[in-house]
């Protein structure tokens, strides 16, 4: 910076390469934030996908069980 506070007259390559560190640092902590909370719901779906199969096959198997009576004469 210049002496009065003022913006600098050029932009260096390496003004340009540690912004880019900063929002790759920035990214990434969003990606890893976002990855974790991802892996949550897809336990949780996947837990209400098994239990809603279970539940949807026993009330199917109640529905459609045979009943077979043995008579003697």
């Amino acid at each position: 910076m210049t002496a009065n506070g003022d913006r600098p007259d050029t932009i260096t390559r390496d003004d340009i390469e540690a912004k880019f560190r900063e929002i790759k640092g920035d990214i990434d902590t969003t990606a890893t934030e976002a990855k974790s909370m991802a892996l949550t719901v897809a336990a949780v779906v996947g837990v209400v996908v098994v239990i809603g199969a279970f539940w949807f096959g026993s009330r199917r198997g109640k529905k459609k069980t045979t009943i077979v009576e043995v008579r003697r004469f």
